[in-house]
Parts: structure tokens; sequence; C-alpha cells
């Protein structure tokens, strides 16, 4: 396995992923581009109209370069899908995949999303029986996802202009991180349940409270913010900001991936 993350001046992220498949590149084209296949690993239902492409769901694409068997890339909405394929002897290909989008801190939603189909259409290429992507365990998906996060290096805490900013993809839904934060027990006027804090800080009355979103409440040096956002993939976006103390990025980032391990367990 070979996947790795290139951040671009415009902001945008591009994940690539490659593998060495025993199969030629022809039979592979057939795979990533015919949909009586891609039925069979891609995690979307596709028809192809000329150029364009729809996925059943979301915004349609178009198809922007198609080479057989060796370069197909297409459009999904804004995002960029490019498959390339290079023979690797006689009877196996490198295929490599790249996927352009906006959303960095989605990258280990993607990247455990592709990996799972990637393994379907390897299933495919076997003619074994293939587990289609959406069958996937959600505590399984949960463990691919963090082990993404590590390997693609990403870093959910920034300090900029005196704050500190932890932005994380989280594997579960909103409902079940605020239980498991004591989100119901936070009452404006008195102190946030203990695990909105993080090690070191001196946490004062919460301001204001919207269940399963919104947690605020201040400290000596500034404002604590959490929310709980739509986020890529099976889990919400979980965002934290303190306001005023970039002392406390260590801590914060500490927590996070604290709160990160726990939902897995779930």
């Amino acid at each position: 396995m070979n996947e790795n993350l290139t951040i671009h001046p415009d902001g945008r992220t591009t994940l690539r992923m490659q593998r060495r498949l025993p199969h030629p590149p022809e039979k592979i084209w057939r795979a990533i581009t015919q949909p009586q296949h891609l039925a069979h690993w891609f995690p979307a239902t596709i028809t192809i109209d000329g150029d364009r492409i729809s996925y059943g769901f979301g915004p349609d694409g178009h198809i922007t370069e198609n080479n057989p068997p060796h370069t197909y890339a297409h459009t999904w909405g804004d995002d960029e899908l490019r498959w390339e394929i290079h023979p690797d002897g006689p009877h196996a290909s490198i295929l490599t995949l790249t996927h352009t989008f906006t959303d960095h801190h989605g990258a280990a939603s993607f990247a455990s999303g592709w990996h799972t189909c990637l393994s379907a259409l390897l299933h495919h290429l076997d003619q074994r029986p293939t587990q289609q992507p959406a069958d996937k365990q959600p505590a399984e998906f949960a463990r691919l996802h963090e082990d993404y996060i590590a390997i693609l290096g990403l870093v959910p805490a920034t300090a900029e202009n005196g704050d500190v900013r932890v932005e994380r993809q989280l594997t579960r839904p909103a409902e079940d991180i605020w239980h498991l934060l004591n989100g119901d027990d936070a009452t404006p006027g008195d102190p946030p349940p203990a695990p909105f804090t993080a090690a070191g800080l001196q946490p004062g009355p919460v301001t204001r409270t919207e269940s399963a979103k919104l947690l605020e409440y201040d400290t000596p040096t500034g404002p604590v913010r959490w929310e709980l956002t739509q986020g890529t993939g099976q889990g919400a976006r979980l965002i934290v900001t303190h306001t005023g103390d970039t002392t406390t990025l260590d801590a914060w980032r500490i927590r996070v991936e604290e709160l990160a391990s726990a939902l897995v367990e779930l």
C-alpha cells in the first residue's frame, strides 16, 4: 500500500493511493470504466452518457480524460478523480488513484472509503465474492479511519492569530459524541462537564449550549467553543476553538485525540 497527501497553493488537497494488482491493464480498465463492473465495487451507481457521469446521488461529473487502457479521469461535483494503470510485468499492473478535494480534514474518511473500494475491486477482478463498501460495519470503518489519520499524518490542531483551533473528523454521529461528553448535563452559568475541558484549563461558566451541536464556556484567558457539524463519511466533524490562548494547543490536541480513540471503542 502507498498513500500520501499533497496540499496545493489554492487550499485543495490531493489523496494518492497506489496498489499492485495481479491483472493486466486491459482487465483493470474494464473494471474501472464499465458500469456493469463498477457496480461490484464503486461506492455509487454509475450511469455514463457521453462524457457525463451520474452517480445516483449528489452532483454529476464529467469525463475529462479517456486514454485506454492507461488513464481515466472524471469529476464528481467539485472533486476530481484520476485513475492511472501501468503494466508491471506480463500479468500485473500498478493502479494509482488520485482524488483531489477541498475538505482537507475529510482525507482519512476518503482514504478509508477508497481502501474498502479497492479491496472490493481486487475481489471482483479475482472473481471472488465481493463485499460492497456500504456493507462494512461501522466499527471496522472507525478503526480504518483512525489508521488513516496516522498514515496520512493529519494534524488537527493549529495556532494562529492568538487562537487555538482543532478540527477533527470523528467516527460517530453527533448524538453519540454529545452523550459521551455528558453534554446533556451542561447548564448555562455552571462549569462545563469535565469531558469538555482539557488538562491545565480553568473552566468558567457555560455561556451557551445546543444539544448535539454546540457548547461554549469562558476561561480566564478566553472563551472555548465546541461545535459538532456535518462531517465527511459516517461521523460528525468536531471543531474546538480556544480564543486568546495558544499555550493550550497541545492540551487540546491530546484531548481531542482521546475523544477520537474513545469513540472507536463504542
